[in-house]
């Protein structure tokens, strides 16, 4: 529940509330060229309401015939189940497992002693500390969007600095507050508004105020409509230009919000706001009423999101920030060519389509769109997260390149160099002979990473590690824990690195090799490995490298030449990506 309430979608484009498998070739599913407007809450405007239910895309059934439930009575966050309405960040499935009319049970810590010994609930402490003189700074007037669980008023300050600017008020009734994990949303969203509101693309948050039946959230107004809206008025489909004009914008305050450990786990046209009408007006992203803060190497596991733009490893639930990225990928497609990537005539047939379709980059019109582009898009939808760019390595790719937007410090190479300073000689041998090979289109991000890092005299240590986040450092940053990774990467206090061994450092092999010349870089770099780095070893010596047990052995035996006892090309590639062992619990919320 971000900047405003949600508008209302078909069934399809609700929040999740289920899941599924298969395979086949993705359809498209064309956005209509010209299609009727659903309620606009979000750019606070009164638009018809009598649209095909407020869905932006054409209906896959017979005329005439409504989904179901009917979208028409289905808010985008509110699901029709005999209980009261839960948070809207409240994991899915969990909701899905309540059974009849009954509350859910409450924890133990909710109950007080009673008469005769019987547990009586404790009252939910509704006080959220904040101002509560809200009439005497703002005036309220028209109500300019509703939804499930709070409206937004357009305001007038009276007094202070923005004295005669007008605002948007959203205001959320505590009535609706029916769990302390709902409370917690509300308290979580506001401390996400106010530490992230500095950057550009940030909707701009002024103030927090209650009373004893609200909780009011003051921010900036945005009159410019959603971007949603404007795909619909080109009738679906951007030129490439315009594209990369409005995914910038999209990457960058996600990075940003990614930086700071925030993962937004909603992106989707809806939640993107232009400020104004102006054709060349900025964007804003809002609702952070499904986020979450995250550290670097957690994994979260609550299934929450828009069916339409779920990453896969939600659905697994088990993920990080890369979710993200997979929702700008699918909105990137949308914007190329009009339709969407993953489709289908119900909710579980959606996440079949996410989990298992490729999307379709065969039909019109994509053969026209540049291979840029398309490379752009694809590195966006890999279904494997650890091969998905980041939000900062996105804006550095070949399709990005020529739109002036300064690249901002990823906290994926803090993760990655925690991992290399912290591995055996042999595996950063094996690192170090893989960024030998790297291409030079790669190479244009790393070296945008080490700038920022502001080397001395051309190496790096851990204070420039500090002081790059530390000049990023926000309220947000501190609640997520991010700087804790700090920690992590102590065996740099004693070390300096140049720019070649930060490069080996700082690359993914999993990125690597998504690259459509993967191959050559993995033979190039094997070549260098011989040169230089490979060495005899034993079975034994390698699963003690990978802190691999007994059962390994049989797998580990094909990694080495009976010829010399060293690595074979298989054993190289294998040994740079590593074997995946989960050695933390996915937390739940």
């Amino acid at each position: 529940m971000g900047h405003c309430c949600s508008k209302n979608l078909s069934a399809v484009d609700n929040h999740i509330v289920g899941a599924g498998g298969g395979h086949q070739k993705q359809p498209t599913s064309p956005l209509p060229s010209a299609a009727p407007q659903s309620t606009n809450s979000n750019s606070y405007s009164n638009s018809n309401s009598n649209s095909f239910a407020g869905s932006p895309f054409q209906s896959p059934l017979p005329a005439g015939i409504p989904p179901s439930p009917s979208p028409a009575r289905t808010p985008g966050r509110k699901f029709r189940w005999p209980l009261p309405p839960p948070s809207p960040a409240k994991p899915i499935m969990a909701i899905m497992r309540w059974k009849g009319p009954a509350k859910p049970s409450i924890p133990e810590d909710d109950h007080v002693g009673g008469e005769n010994g019987r547990a009586v609930e404790r009252p939910l402490d509704k006080n959220f500390g904040y101002a509560k003189n809200l009439a005497a700074k703002y005036e309220l007037g028209k109500e300019v969007g509703r939804g499930h669980f709070g409206h937004t008023c357009w305001a007038k300050v009276k007094k202070g600095e923005l004295k005669g600017q007008q605002v948007a008020v959203k205001i959320i009734s505590k009535a609706k507050m029916t769990t302390a994990i709902s409370i917690e949303d509300v308290r979580r969203e506001v401390k996400m508004l106010k530490a992230l509101s500095g950057h550009k693309h940030m909707i701009k948050f002024h103030d927090a105020f209650e009373d004893a039946n609200n909780i009011y959230i003051v921010m900036e107004l945005c009159e410019g409509g959603e971007l949603l809206d404007k795909i619909l008025a080109r009738g679906g489909r951007y030129t490439e230009e315009d594209a990369k004009t409005i995914v910038v914008q999209i990457l960058s305050v996600v990075a940003y919000c990614h930086l700071q450990g925030v993962v937004h786990r909603d992106l989707k046209p809806e939640n993107f706001l232009f400020t104004t009408r102006d054709e060349n007006a900025p964007m804003k992203i809002i609702d952070f009423g499904l986020s979450d803060f995250i550290r670097p190497d957690q994994r979260l596991n609550d299934i929450v999101g828009s069916a339409y733009y779920v990453a896969p490893e939600v659905l697994h639930r088990s993920y990080n920030v890369e979710a993200d990225l997979w929702s700008i990928g699918v909105i990137t497609y949308i914007l190329l060519c009009g339709s969407r990537p993953f489709w289908a005539r119900t909710e579980s047939g959606i996440f079949r389509s996410v989990l298992r379709a490729d999307p379709n980059f065969d039909d019109s019109p994509w053969p026209s769109v540049s291979p840029e582009a398309k490379d752009f898009v694809e590195r966006l939808l890999n279904k494997d997260h650890r091969k998905r760019m980041t939000a900062a390595q996105a804006l550095s790719h070949p399709w990005l390149r020529n739109v002036n937007d300064a690249v901002p410090l990823d906290i994926s190479i803090y993760k990655l160099v925690k991992a290399y300073v912290r591995a055996t000689p042999f595996k950063r041998a094996a690192l170090k002979a893989l960024s030998k090979a790297i291409p030079e289109d790669e190479l244009v991000y790393l070296k945008d990473q080490f700038r920022l890092l502001e080397p001395k005299e051309g190496c790096v240590s851990l204070n420039n590690f500090r002081s790059a986040l530390m000049r990023h450092v926000t309220d947000a940053m501190k609640e997520s824990r991010v700087l804790e990774i700090l920690n992590m990467m102590e065996p740099l206090s004693h070390k300096k690195i140049e720019f070649e061994e930060f490069c080996a450092a700082a690359i993914s092999p999993y990125q690597l090799e998504a690259l459509e010349g993967w191959e050559k870089i993995a033979t190039t770099a094997f070549e260098f490995f011989e040169q230089e780095g490979n060495r005899v070893t034993s079975v034994e010596e390698l699963a003690q490298e990978m802190n691999l047990g007994q059962s390994s052995y049989s797998l580990l035996k094909d990694w080495i030449r009976k010829s010399d006892g060293k690595l074979c090309f298989l054993g190289f590639t294998k040994f740079l990506h590593g074997i995946t062992i989960r050695s933390s619990t996915p937390r739940r919320r």
